[in-house]
């Protein structure tokens, strides 16, 4: 089946709730960008933005049912926004405050949400895939025709966790989907100089074969063929096929992760490693002409689902929510300090 017809199947209101929401993840990630500048000293922490990965983040959720669950990694802004997640409370949780989706507990990288599907995050490199595994089996025994997505980047499939867990999913048949977005960069090393040595080979989607599941290697760019890539494997994997591995491949945008400055030092979210470390221009340049929301804006707009005018007003929108969403978040009060013991236990 052509992309083509696979942009028809979806319907043009479909398409354009994709574009929607594509653009919602990146408007907020940008203003998490601009904290740093705008409200020095807001965001305590760590951050990891996933800007180029909307298209892999959307197309991939919107292939799953109301009673579906999901895991992701510490880049996990987008998930929540697609699934529901009141975004002022997520920038709340972001700043630290009391009414941010956790209570200011878990700050960027360990955002929940389960009364949407979203079972959360972590920090260490590949928790998620044996807990997502895990949630697979128990839905595999409640018999209640569930799926579970688990995203994760291409450093996790170096942990011994990704074998075991994938192992154990083949074998069992569990009803999930591994996707592994591959966003060419382990934080400042570029993917193929430790694929070189590390990896199974290119694409990485041939892992799958050790554990005898289907793999298949997609245009993360694409929210069309991202949506049927998956698509195909949350169909296999609720009919009882057992699992899949797709392999997304996206490019980052933004560096890393933001920097905790020295006092006197202005704050400022780093340059791209391409740049910083590798001094590749070029290659980001090259990035930055394939951004996924601009592309697929401008590929709504020339198939006609999306006026130019149109598109422009559901931007205005996003831009609107996303600055509410921090103004949320910069009203909300701290925590009181005897709720640093609330979940403490001896």
């Amino acid at each position: 089946m052509s992309t083509s017809e696979n942009v028809t199947e979806l319907g043009e209101e479909r398409r354009v709730w994709i574009y929607t929401q594509m653009l919602r993840i990146r408007e907020f990630e940008e203003r998490v960008k601009r904290t740093f500048e705008e409200h020095p000293g807001v965001i305590r922490g760590h951050t990891h933005l996933a800007d180029g990965a909307e298209a892999s983040i959307v197309g991939s959720l919107a292939t799953l049912g109301d009673d579906d669950q999901l895991m992701a990694t510490y880049r996990c802004h987008g998930y929540p926004l697609v699934l529901g997640t009141d975004p002022g409370a997520m920038m709340a949780e972001i700043y630290g405050r009391r009414d941010g989706v956790c209570g200011g507990y878990g700050g960027s990288m360990h955002l929940v949400d389960p009364e949407r599907g979203f079972l959360g995050t972590s920090g260490i490199v590949g928790q998620g895939i044996p807990q997502a595994t895990g949630v697979a089996y128990a839905a595999q025994i409640r018999k209640q025709d569930q799926v579970v997505l688990c995203f994760f980047g291409d450093g996790a499939s170096k942990q011994g966790a990704f074998a075991e867990s994938l192992n154990v999913a083949s074998l069992w048949k569990l009803p999930i989907v591994y996707v592994m977005e591959n966003n060419n960069y382990n934080v400042v090393t570029r993917s193929e100089q430790e694929d070189a040595n590390a990896a199974a080979g290119e694409p990485l989607s041939v892992k799958a074969k050790a554990f005898s599941m289907p793999g298949v290697t997609v245009d993360g760019g694409d929210p069309v063929a991202v949506h049927e890539a998956v698509g195909s494997a949350v169909d296999l994997a609720r009919s009882g096929g057992g699992p899949t591995l797709v392999e997304s491949k996206i490019y980052r945008l933004s560096a890393h992760g933001n920097i905790i400055a020295p006092p006197g030092v202005p704050l400022h979210y780093p340059e791209h490693e391409a740049i910083e470390v590798f001094g590749a221009t070029e290659e980001y340049e090259a990035a930055l002409r394939g951004d996924p929301v601009p592309r697929f804006r401008a590929r709504l707009v020339a198939d006609g689902t999306l006026e130019p005018e149109r598109a422009d007003e559901i931007a205005d929108q996003v831009r609107d929510e996303m600055q509410a969403a921090v103004q949320f978040g910069l009203d909300s009060p701290f925590p009181e300090p005897e709720a640093a013991l609330k979940y403490v236990y001896a």
